[in-house]
């Protein structure tokens, strides 16, 4: 009885928090009279399919597209990269001030965005990088605290008979985190990633404050510019965001089996 009640509470949630995403989808697929019906009509009587390619060619969305994916990949490569260098720093060599420095390093963590936004908009213009896509992509290049964390918490669990063995044959620490570490650390870099991903595709306030003209808005600009544009194509609006909902929803499906790994491996599970 406990585990029936347990499961219907379960499946009662799930459909509490699919219910927005599945009011989403049937508004993108309405024609603009079925909008405002009330009561509200949860499935359409007849699905407008053209709702998508209109809203989409309404802007330059293909533009936006492009950007957003220039963003996130690079971005993307950078923070994995960076980010596993100093972690493997951090867990592996024994330095003056090492414990220290990572705490440093945690505390910026408790730094809101939005506290370092002004002289991060000052430093890029400095450097002329307004209205570019680097003050986007460049700062993943330096990793981030968090993913720093959680990559350190995983290389740790890693034996260190593994590294001594590769030292034997001669291998260098570069060599060693290439060959021995980085293979093992698929699942925390999984883990990683599918985070970046999610935070940087939907990242808002970025773009806003630094990029100006259109050519370089990312999708999410470009979605808040076409609801301040087109504030009653609320059909249109729906069906841009579910298009941009995709990718990320599909990303975190497939990689699901690997960021169950990958947080079990950092010791963060709860």
């Amino acid at each position: 009885m406990k585990k029936t009640f347990t499961y219907a509470l379960l499946v009662l949630m799930s459909l509490l928090f699919l219910a927005p995403f599945f009011w989403l989808l049937t508004t993108s697929l309405k024609s603009p009279e079925e909008l405002y019906l009330y009561p509200p009509r949860w499935i359409p009587s007849e699905l407008h399919v053209g709702n998508f390619a209109k809203a989409w060619t309404s802007q330059p969305f293909n533009q936006f597209l492009k950007n957003s994916l220039i963003v996130t990949i690079v971005s993307l490569a950078g923070q994995l990269l960076s980010s596993a260098l100093v972690a493997y720093g951090f867990a592996r060599f024994k330095f003056k001030g090492r414990d220290a420095l990572f705490v440093v390093l945690l505390s910026t963590m408790m730094i809101p965005w939005e506290v370092t936004m002004i002289p991060l908009y000052m430093e890029f213009n400095y450097l002329g990088w307004i209205n570019t896509l680097k003050p986007l992509i460049v700062p993943s290049w330096f990793g981030a605290p968090f993913f720093i964390f959680l990559l350190r918490q995983f290389i740790m669990t890693i034996p260190m008979e593994l590294e001594d063995a590769a030292k034997i044959d001669g291998a260098n620490p570069i060599q060693t985190f290439l060959r021995v570490i980085a293979p093992l650390m698929v699942p925390a870099l999984i883990l990683v990633g599918v985070f970046h991903i999610l935070n940087s595709w939907n990242d808002y306030l970025g773009p806003l404050v630094f990029l100006n003209d259109q050519s370089k808005y990312t999708l999410t600009l470009g979605l808040a510019q076409f609801r301040g544009m087109y504030g009653v194509d609320m059909e249109g609006i729906m069906a841009v965001t579910t298009l941009i909902c995709i990718p990320p929803l599909a990303i975190f499906f497939f990689a699901q089996r690997y960021i169950v790994d990958g947080v079990a491996g950092t010791g963060i599970k709860g």
